[in-house]
């Protein structure tokens, strides 16, 4: 067994917006990874438009920094669970974890998430209480909440023994304690190169290296990367790729290794290091890429199943082409393929239907930040409502249960836990954070469906959700749906002011005057429980009394504008959302009001 003590493997994880990304920011500042002038808070490991905007990782990142002549490999990882698949993988790269942890907050429902797989794969913590500048800080408290959950999680003797660092990653400082003076990063890199082990095993042997990301680039094809688990690679090498029992030759292209953000090719890259390879063809996750002459799989790689599903189709509404640049049933079909092939948390099926196809993931937040890329990229879809995936076992239908934290201000408590108590939700504990209130629940995943608008609403934007999957029980029973029916438009035209002003005491109206509206789609929530048929592009017609332009100052109340979360919470069962590069709308699934009649006095029978 050869150990590469020039090399070290961490990966950073952490609850969502706990200031991972922030952290490897600062590290590969301080190692001169950028240079003195270069533009400061850019998040650079935050590539993508959509994790900028929402201030989230969703695609693991790699980099690397130098210490001391010794290299130390980052990968950054996301902190929401339904980007699970994303960390379980990248930890297979690994040698050791940053565990980190705000300095108010305190360890959260993702922070025990992504701690309990490392710990599982027997990973060496490093545990850093970030953001210590905070005026409501509460160090001491926090890092007896992390020994507590480190206990729970039966971390074995060597990973409770776990070294702490304090720091503010905003700033770049990090201390080994509360009192000392710092003003770099240097006790962290210390620590890291001190408790991370380096990497060990066969240097000489025949290749092994399991495939753990996948990327495209439109010059060479796939590009593979992954841990070299045993022996080296080199440029134009023979080797086999194996899946299951299946054995397939290939040669390597050219062979990267990361060097702080850019890809570096090189001649030859040993054991332990994280390389990325090129000219592998077919190659997809959880593959093995080994020695021609002596080809050895590894294990699997273990993912969570899905726990949600939705349908996504072919728009075939009135307005459907007028937007996008990929509209067919083939486009549509191409790119969830493709999107399985690195998202392998996600699941793709062909149904009855050819134009429909049904998608089922980690979580709400998983699918629409797919249908959010796919509308950026030119695409027009509807989608129907989210549905959780129910399994049998043991003769027994069962549904996915998860572990819900919400936050709120004490005087909202009773309205959040009596909404939660028609979700089939159960208290499992409660704790004070100054003026806050923090509950835990077991609630049924259906149970969250639409949740987070209503928990918004009834706390005027101040209540903090987060959920992780707890596993599968018997199914608890039915659900009330939504207490509202829609207000569905019943013509085709162009709105007006007047036709809104003459509607809205019926109910929560999603539009403005001088928007195109077709039959069958819905302008407004109703504030009674059916469904009501209207024309919002109604005009005031002139008489003799009048002319139509000398009316009154009408006062419209702003409509509720709908994000892509939102609405596809806010569907029912017979309703879909059209999704096109410029607009979201809502819509019956049949859009002619007679059929919808017909249909739904059938379905009463």
């Amino acid at each position: 067994m050869a150990t590469n003590e020039k090399l070290r493997n961490i990966a950073i994880i952490a609850h969502v917006d706990h200031g991972k990304t922030t952290l490897v920011d600062a590290m590969l500042r301080q190692s001169h990874v950028f240079r003195s002038n270069e533009q400061v808070n850019e998040r650079v490991m935050d590539s993508g438009d959509i994790e900028r905007e929402r201030g989230i990782t969703i695609l693991s990142k790699n980099t690397a920094i130098l210490y001391d002549d010794i290299k130390i490999n980052i990968v950054d990882t996301p902190g929401h669970a339904d980007f699970g698949g994303e960390v379980e993988r990248v930890l297979n790269m690994v040698d050791g974890v940053l565990l980190l942890v705000d300095a108010f907050e305190g360890p959260m429902p993702q922070t025990k998430y992504v701690l309990r797989k490392a710990l599982e794969q027997k990973l060496k913590p490093i545990v850093v209480i970030n953001k210590i500048d905070r005026p409501d800080q509460r160090v001491d408290d926090v890092y007896d909440e992390v020994l507590e959950l480190f206990m729970e999680l039966d971390a074995d003797d060597d990973q409770l023994d776990f070294p702490v660092i304090y720091a503010t990653a905003r700033d770049g400082i990090a201390k080994f304690k509360m009192e000392d003076e710092s003003d770099n990063l240097e006790p962290l890199m210390q620590t890291i190169v001190k408790e991370i082990p380096a990497p060990q095993g066969d240097a000489e042997g025949p290749l092994q290296m399991m495939v753990t990301t996948l990327e495209a680039d439109d010059y060479v094809g796939r590009v593979a990367i992954g841990r070299i688990i045993r022996g080296s690679v080199r440029p134009n090498q023979n080797v086999v790729i194996i899946s299951g029992d299946h054995e397939t030759k290939a040669k390597v292209g050219k062979v990267y290794v990361y060097q702080g953000l850019r890809r570096v090719d090189v001649n030859e890259a040993g054991m332990g290091e994280i390389v990325a390879l090129t000219g592998l063809g077919d190659v997809s996750i959880g593959y093995t890429v080994a020695d021609a002459e002596n080809p050895e799989a590894l294990p699997s790689i273990n993912i969570d199943e899905p726990t949600l599903s939705m349908t996504f189709g072919v728009n075939t509404s009135p307005f459907a082409g007028r937007e996008g640049q990929f509209v067919t049933s083939r486009h549509l079909r191409d790119r969830l393929f493709k999107e399985i092939e690195t998202n392998v948390a996600m699941r793709v099926e062909e149904t009855d239907s050819a134009d429909v196809f049904k998608v089922s993931g980690r979580g709400e937040l998983h699918l629409s930040i797919l249908i959010e890329q796919m509308r950026r990229e030119g695409y027009e879809l509807q989608v129907g409502k989210p549905e959780v995936v129910y399994k049998t076992i043991n003769g027994q239908k069962c549904e996915p249960m998860e572990n819900l934290t919400v936050e709120v201000p004490q005087e909202y408590m009773g309205s959040v836990m009596e909404a939660l108590g028609t979700r089939k939700a159960e208290l499992s504990n409660m704790t004070e954070l100054s003026g806050y209130i923090r509950m835990e629940f077991f609630i049924p995943a259906r149970g969250l469906i639409g949740f987070r608008s209503e928990l918004l609403t009834n706390t005027k934007g101040n209540g903090i959700m987060n959920h992780i999957f707890h596993g599968y029980v018997p199914y608890k029973g039915d659900m009330s749906g939504r207490s509202r029916g829609s207000l569905v438009a019943f013509e085709q035209g162009e709105t007006t002011g007047y036709g809104i002003f003459s509607l809205q005491d019926r109910g929560t109206m999603f539009i403005s005057p001088g928007q195109q509206v077709y039959e069958g789609m819905i302008v407004g929530e109703n504030a009674r429980d059916i469904d009501m048929d209207i024309n919002p592009c109604k005009k005031k017609n002139v008489t003799n009394m009048r002319t139509s332009a000398s009316d009154e100052a009408i006062r419209l109340t702003p409509p509720r504008i709908l994000s892509l979360e939102q609405a596809l919470e806010y569907i029912n069962d017979d309703e879909l959302v059209e999704v096109t590069p410029e607009n979201i709308r809502l819509r019956k699934t049949i859009l002619d009001r007679t059929a919808r009649g017909r249909a739904a006095k059938n379905a009463r029978k």
